[in-house]
């Protein structure tokens, strides 16, 4: 899986967000421990939560 940035992460919905995020945590859980994939994957979920928590919450 590629690396999501934050300026990536800003651009997509909120529901391309959740969507990145679950593709984000199988690229992690699948990928060997300490590859380079793994730390992209990792770096992704944190860019992604980051960008998720900055929006406003309507529930």
């Amino acid at each position: 899986m590629k690396l999501v940035s934050r300026f990536e992460a800003a651009s997509c919905s909120t529901a391309e967000l959740h969507g990145l995020f679950k593709e984000a945590f199988n690229a992690f859980a699948a990928a060997p421990r300490g590859s380079e994939e793994r730390r992209a994957a990792l770096s992704s979920l944190e860019n992604i939560e980051a960008e998720l928590a900055s929006r406003p919450s309507y529930l």
